[in-house]
């Protein structure tokens, strides 16, 4: 690894959430001793130098303008496809029709490859450019791999990708079309998994799964710092967040927690929803029980691919900031699903993928029981293209 002069970030170490083990940054690192996913920290004293309000306004509406917080140091090893701020857009019919009076969607699709999942791989990708890594694997239900593969191929590394059969067929297209290694496994992304250990174990490949790496957390987390400024520093009540492996609902509140310790934002936590599908729905079930940690979903199956996750390696993390925000978990069957996603069309004009389109039905539904309550604002995040569909009802003419 070339050795910078100067560094753009204030990374200072990787640490456990669960035995508190602390290790350097400066080498390749997956997951600590003990198993868990490892968590980038930085020095918040040194990031608070520069970055501040004003220095965020002045700076060109990218992903590296929270470099202080990101774990690139050279700035020459970024890897970029031109990602640029989501905009989050109100959905005042959608909303009305269903009595939320402050609804807004932040629409991730038009991130580079179509998904959210731009936000990880820039970043993960940067560091492990960073870090000298020659070539990666990884499982994927599909957006992942379209981004992973896109920004591999632009930084000279080489990509292993293990997708489900049941995948959108536009990933494995996008994946193959960057020069990606494909494999097409029968089963959901656990059996893609099983796949990749092997791979990795073999051919000592780089795992970029999810969360066993520390970085692509890191990329997800910009989803929150933007969410921060977009809402002048004052975040909603609510955000509700499609949740597979749950990363980005982990990154938001990890952007959160260091934008108020950095007294940029207030201390208090929007209340979270996690979202899922009725035939995948570990982490809700581990909330409705009370547990801090999901079972494996038997037989997982839904139209919402990306929510096909029987067990998330973070599912922990994911449970312990629904518990910090005063949060939920809920699940959503198909019809619903296809529902929201045509209303969403329908009276607003926004495109929604299926998972993104499963928040919707959430808030619906939260607003019926009360747990929404007037006047909140609540967003939804939606992760990615309407590409991603893979069945729509039509009406004949």
């Amino acid at each position: 690894m070339r050795s910078p002069v100067t560094s753009d970030s204030a990374l200072a170490e990787l640490a456990c959430p669960k035995c508190d083990a602390r290790l350097a940054p400066s080498v390749v690192t997956q997951l600590c001793a003990c198993g868990s996913p490892l968590l980038a920290r930085y020095d918040l004293e040194r990031a608070a130098a520069t970055l501040t309000r004003q220095a965020v306004r002045e700076r060109p509406d990218d992903l590296w303008r929270f470099h202080e917080l990101l774990p690139v140091h050279d700035r020459a090893h970024r890897v970029s496809l031109g990602e640029r701020a989501t905009p989050t857009l109100p959905v005042p019919r959608a909303g009305a029709a269903v009595g939320i009076s402050r609804l807004c969607v932040k629409d991730e699709s038009l991130l580079p490859t179509g998904s959210f999942k731009a936000r990880g791989a820039a970043v993960g990708v940067s560091k492990a450019s960073e870090l000298g890594v020659a070539a990666f694997a990884m499982p994927t239900n599909g957006n992942a791999g379209s981004a992973w593969s896109a920004y591999g191929r632009r930084a000279g590394i080489e990509a292993f990708i293990a997708m489900p059969k049941g995948a959108p067929p536009i990933h494995r297209i996008e994946c193959a079309l960057t020069g990606a290694h494909v494999t097409l496994v029968e089963g959901v992304i656990s059996d893609a998994a099983a796949v990749v250990a092997g791979w990795v174990r073999e051919r000592g490949l780089f795992d970029a799964s999810t969360l066993k790496e520390p970085y692509r957390i890191e990329g997800k987390k910009t989803l929150g710092f933007e969410i921060a400024e977009q809402f002048a520093w004052d975040p909603p009540e609510v955000i509700v967040y499609p949740t597979g492996g749950g990363v980005g609902l982990i990154g938001i509140v990890k952007a959160l927690d260091e934008l108020a310790r950095l007294g940029l934002i207030g201390e208090r936590l929007p209340r979270l929803v996690a979202v899922q599908a009725a035939g995948c729905a570990p982490i809700v079930r581990a909330w409705q029980a009370g547990l801090r940690e999901s079972t494996f979903w038997e037989g997982a199956r839904t139209i919402a691919f990306g929510l096909t996750v029987p067990k998330a390696i973070g599912d922990f993390l994911v449970l312990d900031a629904l518990y910090r925000s005063g949060g939920c978990a809920v699940a959503v069957d198909d019809a619903a699903i296809l529902a929201a996603q045509a209303a969403l069309a329908r009276d607003d004009g926004v495109l929604t993928c299926p998972e993104g389109a499963a928040t919707f039905a959430a808030a619906s539904e939260l607003r019926r029981s009360g747990w929404i309550r007037d006047g909140d604002r609540v967003l939804l995040i939606n992760t990615g293209a309407a590409r991603n569909t893979t069945l729509v009802p039509l009406r004949s003419a």
